[in-house]
């Protein structure tokens, strides 16, 4: 799975980099693992994986 294909399945337009909020914490998109996002939270040295379209919103 890719970037692409998330864009594509679910309707969203992240890439790499962009800031996002994970059920109320904050983060940056580091990468696309399977049909997922790669989310490495403030502060957070891992990177979890977050669903693209559930409790997950784009920073202001």
């Amino acid at each position: 799975m890719s970037a692409e294909y998330v864009r594509r399945h679910y309707g969203v337009d992240y890439r790499r980099g962009d800031r996002v909020t994970v059920d109320g914490k904050p983060g940056r998109i580091v990468s696309f693992p399977g049909a997922q996002l790669g989310v490495r939270l403030d502060g957070e040295r891992r990177t979890r994986r977050a669903h693209p379209t559930w409790r997950v919103e784009r920073a202001a």
